[in-house]
């Protein structure tokens, strides 16, 4: 057995270097981001053991005093074409002055020179590995932002997919380069990616000598690489075809996303439906992978991936109360193409268990589908812990049968809870104030809640602050206590307002609210300067219930 040591070595100590470790399987076993020669050795010394070949990304021969070596010379002639010239060294540098540092980890870890350590070149082991036309350029450089490198630095990832076996260490490096917001978090990952690159070149080394060149001599360097004209073959799986095309879109995908949510909470706002968040993403290129590579009896779950996976767009609702989750899957289904509607709290209850509960539905927004969950805030909850727990962390099989039972409890208690939170939101509805703040200058938000849920008490909770921006708005029409607007709201005919608009969904207590003074104020209404933002919509309505417009279908 030969174990596999990869090292993208910084020049400095103060710079980080990136160690990574395959077993004779090319799996991936280690990896890591370290900075100083003792935390180089600290991290590699327990894989040091029999036989030992490694591949270090640095110089490890340095007898010129100027220019380039001849080895960089070389490789340079053949891979320039590329982009994949190397930079020069020399005993001029400091660095190189008193010898190399890639000789010194080396001997720290009893590897001989040429022959148990390597060096190696990543940008040019890629090219010839994969058949590049250019190298990846996924290193930091003037003129490339964010979105680029992180483009390129996952299709790189890709491609080491494709050829080494990674595990849960690789999966987290995966998911920092899906959320990083700054540049040095990519190179963070950058650095042990690399490593990994190195670690292949050995195994490649070891298991293709004559796929392999050597460019230099051992008195001046050798780097050594893999020979141009022997690409692995990766270009013709289907599925690593598809992660290339959902990486290449991603950011597409991740615009998408977020208009997607915006739509939602456009829609839920004018309804007024009362909901906690709205929160859109895109499928993560990790977590696509992961999924498209998933197998059930040797054959591939989602034969096209592209086509047959359904979440790469994802929204999340969440509510109060579960009468909002019905609202809010009516609201959706009355106003976009719905493809698919599963409440899995309904499966979950008629398999006679407590569990996982949410609604789930898929809609087309824009041409695309999406996926929406509905859930209850204790739901979410409940969701988002087990799923840390069971996915995310380790649970001793001997607390399995415990933690099992420990959350069907907790789901049992947090059904309770949310019918309990349903029975006071209804108890409220049905007790209407009896003349509260009428003695006061203007309604507050709190007392005209308390009087819309007496006033319309079939209507769904609205959000909070959507309570405040209409008690705002009754001040300008000249309605400061709940008499002057109860005497309002009496003049105002609900069943022809109801008729007009036509509702294909439970509309809050808030735009009940608003309906009834579109009707009975018109332009004046209209006019109020808190409404300007959406004069054209309400305008609309206004026609609507004059009966100047059909009525709207969804």
């Amino acid at each position: 057995m030969t174990t596999y040591l990869g090292i993208d070595l910084a020049w400095a100590e103060k710079n980080p270097t990136g160690v990574a470790v395959l077993d004779d399987g090319c799996v991936l076993r280690h990896v890591s981001a370290v900075r100083t020669d003792d935390e180089i050795a600290a991290a590699l010394a327990p894989y040091a053991e029999g036989r030992v070949l490694a591949g270090i990304d640095a110089p490890l021969v340095v007898v010129n005093g100027s220019g380039s070596r001849p080895a960089e010379q070389q490789l340079s002639a053949d891979f320039r074409r590329f982009d994949a010239g190397t930079h020069p060294s020399n005993t001029g540098k400091p660095e190189f002055a008193d010898g190399t540092r890639g000789a010194r980890v080396a001997e720290r870890l009893g590897l001989t020179i040429h022959e148990t350590a390597l060096e190696v070149y990543p940008h040019a082991a890629l090219v010839a590995l994969f058949g590049l036309d250019k190298i990846l350029t996924y290193k930091q450089k003037v003129g490339r932002d964010l979105a680029h490198l992180r483009s390129q630095l996952v299709q790189l990832m890709r491609y080491v997919e494709s050829v080494v076996t990674t595990g849960d260490e690789w999966s987290l490096l995966r998911a920092a380069v899906d959320g990083a917001t700054r540049k040095s978090q990519l190179r963070v990952v950058e650095d042990q990616v690399d490593a990994v690159v190195c670690a292949y070149v050995a195994w490649y080394a070891d298991r293709h000598p004559d796929r392999m060149t050597s460019y230099g001599d051992a008195e001046t360097g050798i780097i050594v690489t893999p020979s141009l004209g022997h690409p692995v073959a990766v270009g013709e799986d289907p599925v690593q075809r598809a992660i290339q095309e959902y990486a290449d879109r991603h950011p597409e995908l991740v615009e998408a996303a977020a208009r997607a949510a915006s739509l939602v909470r456009k829609i839920l706002d004018e309804a007024g439906i009362n909901y906690l968040t709205i929160d859109g993403r895109a499928k993560g290129v990790a977590s696509f992978a992961e999924k498209a590579s998933r197998t059930e009896d040797g054959r591939l779950l989602y034969p096209d991936p592209l086509a047959d996976i359904g979440d790469q767009l994802g929204l999340r609702v969440i509510t109060y109360v579960r009468d909002d989750v019905e609202a809010v899957a009516g609201l959706l289904g009355a106003q976009l193409r719905v493809l698919d509607d599963r409440d899995l709290g309904e499966l979950t209850a008629s398999q006679g268990r407590f569990g996982y509960a949410s609604r789930h539905l898929q809609v087309e927004i824009e041409g695309r589908v999406v996926q929406v969950q509905v859930r209850t805030v204790l739901q979410h909850a409940w969701a988002e812990f087990e799923h840390d727990i069971r996915y995310k962390g380790t649970v001793p099989a001997e607390h399995a049968s415990e933690f099992d039972r420990r959350f069907t409890l907790a789901a049992g208690l947090l059904e309770l809870a949310d019918q309990e939170f349903s029975a006071i939101r209804d108890r409220l509805r049905a007790a209407a104030p009896a003349g509260a703040g009428d003695e006061g200058p203007r309604i507050t938000p709190s007392e005209l809640a308390a009087f819309l849920a007496g006033q319309y008490a079939d209507a769904g909770w609205s959000r909070t602050d959507h309570y405040s921006w209409i008690a705002g708005l009754l001040p300008e029409l000249g309605i400061t206590t709940l008499v002057e607007l109860s005497d309002v709201l009496r003049a105002t005919d609900e069943d022809e307002i109801r008729t007009r608009m036509a509702y294909r969904y439970p509309p809050g207590a808030v735009r009940r609210l608003d309906d009834a003074l579109l009707h009975q104020y018109g332009e004046r209404y209209l006019a109020l300067a808190d409404n300007a933002h959406r004069l054209p919509l309400l305008t609309q309505r206004l026609a609507r219930l004059r009966g100047e417009e059909p009525s709207p279908s969804g």
